[in-house]
Parts: C-alpha cells; sequence; structure tokens
C-alpha cells in the first residue's frame, strides 16, 4: 500500500519540478530576447523597425535558442554520462569529450575554412576522445566506475596537449585569436545561418537519446545484470555514447567550452527528485538550459565588454565539484 501511493507522489513532485524548470526556462529566454547593448522593445517589435527586426531574428533569437537547447542537451547529455558510467564525476567536462572536441575545432580552425568544417571536426575529437577513454578503461577488468574518470583524465591530458601543439602552429594574429576566442566559451556572434544546421541535428539526436531512456537507466545496472536481462550491454553503450557525444559537440562545436554544466545539471536533478528515472533526465535537460541562459545574461550585462560564459559556469561548478570530492559520494 505504502509503494502504490509513494509512487504517484514521487510522479507527481518530479512533474511539478520539471514544470517549474521549464517555467523558469520560459522566463530566462524571454529575458534573453532583450538584453544586450542593442535596445530592443516590444513597441519597435510590433512597429516592424527593421533594424531591431534583424537584430531580433539574426542574432538575439539564436542566441537564444542556442542557450536553451544547448544547455538542455549538455544538461541531457551530464545525466546519460553520468547514469551509464555509474558514477557521479563523468560528465562531458571530465572524461574529455569537451576537450576532445576543443582540440578537434582548433584543428578544423587551422587546416579547414568554414563552420560544418570546424563542427565535423569537433565532433571527430569528441568521438576519439570518448573511444580512448573506453579503450583506456576496458583495460581494468575490476569493473570499478572510477576507472572511466582516471581514463577520461589522461584522454583530456593528451587533448590539451594536442591543442597546445595546435596553438603553436596557428597564426598569432588570425587562428591564434579565434582559437583563444571559441576556447573561452561565448554565445555571442551566433547567426542563424551558421547556427541552423547545428541546432537542428543537435535537437534530432537529443530526440533520440530521451527515445533511449529506457536503455540509459538499464545501462546503470551492473554488466552482468543487464546482460541477464537480455540487453545487448556493448552495442548498446556504443550507441548511447555516441549520441551523447554528437549532441555535446553540436553544442560545443558552437558556443566553445562551457563547463560545468554537464556536472552540475544532472546533480541539481537527482537531488531535488532523488530517483534515477526519465523525469530525472529531462529535469537535467531543463535546469541545463537554466544555467545556460542565465549565465549567457550574466555575460552580456555585469560588465561593458562580454565576458565568457564559462566564468560564471565555473563560478558555480568549481566549488561543487570540490564538495563532491569532500563528501566522497560514490554511487548515483
Amino acid at each position: 500500500m505504502r509503494t502504490s501511493t509513494a509512487s504517484p507522489t514521487r510522479w507527481r513532485k518530479a512533474g511539478g519540478l520539471c514544470a517549474a524548470a521549464g517555467v523558469l526556462l520560459v522566463v530566462l529566454a524571454l529575458c534573453s530576447l532583450f538584453v544586450g547593448k542593442y535596445p530592443l522593445t516590444l513597441e519597435g517589435l510590433l512597429a516592424g523597425d527593421e533594424m531591431q527586426v534583424r537584430v531580433f531574428w539574426t542574432l538575439r533569437f539564436t542566441r537564444m535558442l542556442v542557450g536553451v537547447l544547448g544547455g538542455f542537451a549538455l544538461g541531457a547529455s551530464g545525466f546519460v554520462y553520468q547514469t551509464v558510467f555509474r558514477n557521479p564525476l563523468a560528465s562531458p567536462d571530465v572524461i574529455g569529450v569537451s576537450s576532445g572536441a576543443s582540440a578537434g575545432a582548433a584543428a578544423g580552425i587551422l587546416f579547414c575554412s568554414g563552420t560544418a568544417a570546424v563542427t565535423a571536426c569537433a565532433f571527430g575529437g569528441a568521438i576519439a576522445a570518448v573511444f580512448a577513454a573506453l579503450a583506456l578503461a576496458s583495460l581494468d577488468r575490476s569493473g570499478r566506475g572510477g576507472t572511466i574518470v582516471l581514463a577520461g583524465i589522461a584522454v583530456h591530458a593528451l587533448a590539451q596537449t594536442a591543442l597546445i601543439c595546435l596553438k603553436l602552429t596557428a597564426d598569432p594574429e588570425r587562428q591564434l585569436a579565434s582559437i583563444e576566442y571559441w576556447i573561452m566559451g561565448s554565445l555571442n556572434g551566433i547567426s542563424l545561418h551558421s547556427a541552423a544546421l547545428n541546432m537542428a541535428l543537435c535537437a534530432v539526436v537529443l530526440a533520440v537519446l530521451l527515445a533511449l531512456h529506457r536503455q540509459v537507466i538499464l545501462l546503470s545496472a551492473r554488466e552482468d545484470e543487464a546482460r541477464m536481462l537480455g540487453v545487448p550491454v556493448g552495442k548498446l553503450r556504443l550507441v548511447v555514447l555516441l549520441a551523447a557525444t554528437l549532441t555535446v559537440s553540436c553544442v560545443v562545436s558552437l558556443t566553445g567550452l562551457i563547463s560545468f554544466i554537464g556536472l552540475l545539471a544532472p546533480h541539481g536533478a537527482r537531488l531535488l527528485t532523488r530517483s534515477n528515472r526519465f523525469s530525472t533526465m529531462v529535469l537535467s535537460g531543463l535546469l541545463g538550459g537554466v544555467l545556460l541562459c542565465a549565465a549567457d545574461l550574466l555575460a552580456r550585462s555585469l560588465a561593458e565588454t562580454e565576458l565568457p560564459v564559462s566564468i560564471f559556469t565555473s563560478l558555480l561548478g568549481a566549488p561543487f565539484l570540490i564538495w563532491l570530492v569532500v563528501r566522497g559520494r560514490r554511487s548515483l
């Protein structure tokens, strides 16, 4: 009897939390449309002011879309990484995906041209990082969840070394500045033309990832238990990780490095829901969108010049990571 009444209560609580996070995300998204150096007013937009309409559609709307969808993608992907690897520290930052995408994007800036090429290189770097981390982790047969984090740290170091070598060969006046600006992470200057393909691909893969939520939860069980349930662990893990990695690379290739959202959002969702189910995955995405939109609003409103978004996400993420280490939390 207790179980039958507790479960609907948990679902109602999770639904209420998702609704509240969704409302907050909508409010931040609307604020994002009107905050910036060029003033926009509702009256001017409704009156058809040419410059305001152009700024709205080419810059502000795209920036808002990237903030909402990109933050949701980073939060949901962080949930997937932590669940699949059964480790609360696993995230696009910690296991090397973001640094691999950074090295790939830097190579794209140096040796290719165009947003599509940079996106493809960022995705290739992220995929290479994931495969390298999985290959290193597979050398440990103990099945401990912390192995993937150690492997990710090693892959992160290798990717950072590759990034440094690429920066040394870059033209200081053009390419190096582009790489440095990309690494800092920003939603500034993203146009609808440059973001359309990335965001469309991100939305499609994110939908696939959400559709695979039951499989993601099954992968959180021990490997022998999952195999007893008839789950093709190896193939399923590869598909899920590739989808999460593609989602992250689509966002990172547009915004540059946005730190800690993939770590903070899933933890916040689990602390609120006290569960690890589909509603938690959705809440992780919504909180990721809230974090990215809020950080972007602060980045463009606190100083005369626009600040990198990662400054504000790191101010939240670094203390939280230290708290996790001190607390010694080892299970999802």
